[in-house]
């Protein structure tokens, strides 16, 4: 008899989904015999998960992770990658980031190196936690318009809230003084407070020669290389594999 406004009602507070399961449940003898709380708890656990995805869903848009599909469960551990599954296993706990620790992704271009992160970037946001992705290249182009535009302060900001932040592409090309300020801007920002992770083709032993002006290069290779996570992915080119196959 009160059905109508109590749905009514739920909805006016946004529980969609709650009003729509509860709808359900009316039609379903077999659920109307469950005792109270029962019922009840399905009613809680609908809307708890649809605003889970939904929560989740607004924090992969936001990361525009460049392999969006990628996750921790496809990840190729064939013996040729070297990849350990058991630390794989551990990053997937998300602990690191509660610790504010960084992972280095290095190997030779082709390896899965993007893959990889973007799948730390998912689970990321699948345990509640804020990430961006960007390539070197495009966040030092954005960070120069920035400061050309006067919102430099402002995306400084932004970076700085998330709570991992992808860096792809780390090295493929000679860094310049304002990157090297730049990168060592965000770094501060970030250290002791919030995680990175970084992909290169570069080893993370010749990351001090690339940065070149010494006093930089310290204080940037402290901050990323300190207590960081590091994977070395090895074997073909996955590029080339995937050509391969599509071959036969």
């Amino acid at each position: 008899m009160l059905n109508e406004p109590t749905t009514e009602k739920l909805k006016a507070m946004r529980l969609d989904a709650m009003a729509a399961t509860w709808s359900e449940q009316r039609g379903k003898p077999d659920v109307q015999r469950l005792a109270f709380d029962e019922r009840f708890g399905m009613l809680v656990d609908a809307e708890w998960l649809a605003r889970e995805n939904k929560r989740m869903a607004t924090a992969l848009r936001e990361a525009k992770l460049r392999i969006a599909s990628a996750c921790i469960e496809d990840i190729d551990f064939s013996a040729r990658r070297e990849l350990d599954k058991a630390q794989i296993r551990q990053l997937a706990t998300c602990r690191w980031i509660k610790e504010h620790q960084n992972v280095l992704i290095t190997g030779a271009t082709g390896t899965g190196k993007t893959y990889v992160a973007c799948a730390l970037a998912q689970q990321a946001c699948r345990r509640g936690h804020r990430a961006i992705y960007r390539r070197a290249s495009r966040l030092f182009s954005e960070l120069a318009l920035a400061r050309a535009e006067g919102t430099y302060a402002r995306l400084l900001a932004k970076i700085a809230r998330a709570d991992v932040l992808v860096l792809d592409d780390w090295a493929m090309a000679p860094i310049t003084e304002p990157e090297r300020r730049d990168l060592l801007e965000i770094l501060e920002d970030r250290y002791g407070t919030r995680s990175t992770i970084v992909t290169s083709q570069v080893p993370t032993n010749k990351w001090h020669a690339h940065i070149a002006e010494p006093t930089h290069a310290d204080a940037i290779c402290d901050r990323l290389l300190h207590n960081a996570h590091r994977l070395v992915l090895k074997g073909p080119s996955r590029r080339n594999l995937k050509e391969e196959k599509s071959d036969h």
